[in-house]
């Protein structure tokens, strides 16, 4: 029997699925930034190194396949292919949240057999910042890490979505010390991620003062986990309320600019809102050493493996182009590439 949990998981994958089709654009801030044309680049596109290493682990392109399902019963199927194409690829992966496999008597495929198809990529389990409140916070995370035979743990932090569900978490104190406590006693990375509203300067150093590897910022630009509560809302006051935010956050380039500047030797993934190689490419250039697609590669993910690796081969493609019209024989150099600001704003 589906769960109400189960039935939630379900319900989001069917609004961002037909929000792909018709999506609503927001801001991810990218456009205030243009990189300066080398007409004269005297490099050679196909030998250009896109490669990076991250948590101890060398990817072949600087990709996350970022946390979109854990708890529908379509997972299984859908984190089969992108471990397929994370493994073709060279590209990292972070599996969806673990919550109702973890509770539940179902897995929906979050099992070793990722590990088995995709042996060499960097791999991340996933849970919720509430669910590491009390006693089973630690046992939690050590479950969900070995669940799968990760490389790393993504913490999501999700406060709005929370505030705006029915059943959402609603007291979220001690969150923090409970985030502290994983990252003392975990034996893997600790990543600590928003999931749409971005991260704040504050807020990160928070984290990295507690002992957090990796951060990513999941600014406003893509999936609005405000507008999809909305959708979900069976009332029309809880609709409005939860409407009235669907633009609510930082946009993801600035969040990444000032989380960058703030904590400058931390790792930073952007996400949110990333349309593009060339988007993928300004992140990149603005201090992220990963960047990370959810919703923009769902589609993709229900079909195929192989239309996984056509989307992020595409995109790499777009990189390696701007690489080159950059003059960035590898991501060093880009990082250093010259900017311009233009007229628009996030």
């Amino acid at each position: 029997m589906e769960t109400d949990l189960v039935h939630r998981k379900n319900d989001h994958l069917d609004i961002i699925l037909n929000a792909q089709r018709d999506p609503v654009t927001q801001a991810n801030g990218f456009d205030r930034f243009r990189f300066e044309h080398c007409a004269l680049p005297e490099l050679d596109l196909d030998a250009i190194d896109v490669s990076t290493r991250v948590l101890g682990r060398t990817l072949r392109a600087p990709w996350l396949i970022s946390s979109m399902t854990g708890g529908a019963s379509r997972a299984r199927t859908i984190n089969l292919h992108l471990a397929e194409a994370a493994q073709a690829l060279g590209i990292a992966m972070a599996v969806g949240s673990q919550r109702v496999a973890l509770e539940g008597a179902t897995d929906w495929g979050l099992t070793r057999q990722l590990r088995h198809v995709a042996p060499d990529i960097l791999l991340m389990a996933n849970l919720g910042a509430a669910q590491l409140r009390g006693a089973q916070g630690i046992d939690y995370a050590r479950r969900a890490v070995d669940m799968i035979g990760a490389d790393a743990l993504v913490v999501h932090l999700n406060p709005l979505q929370e505030a705006l569900q029915p059943e959402g978490d609603r007291d979220w104190r001690g969150v923090l010390a409970a985030i502290e406590q994983v990252a003392r006693t975990c034996e893997v990375p600790l990543v600590v991620k928003e999931v749409g509203a971005g991260l704040s300067a504050r807020v990160a150093r928070q984290l990295a003062d507690v002992g957090v590897s990796m951060l990513d910022v999941a600014g406003t630009g893509g999936t609005s986990w405000a507008a999809v509560e909305g959708e979900r809302a069976r009332r029309k006051a809880q609709r409005e309320v939860a409407m009235a935010f669907a633009a609510w956050g930082i946009p993801t380039a600035q969040a990444l600019h000032a989380v960058h500047r703030a904590l400058p030797q931390m790792p930073l993934i952007a996400s949110g809102g990333i349309r593009h190689g060339i988007d993928a490419a300004m992140a990149l250039r603005l201090g992220a050493s990963l960047v990370g697609q959810a919703a923009a590669v769902l589609a993709a993910a229900c079909d195929s493996s192989d239309a996984v690796i056509e989307h992020f081969q595409s995109h790499i493609q777009q990189l390696r182009v701007v690489c080159f019209c950059t003059g960035s024989a590898n991501l060093a150099a880009l990082k250093q590439a010259p900017l311009m600001l233009t007229e628009a704003r996030p």
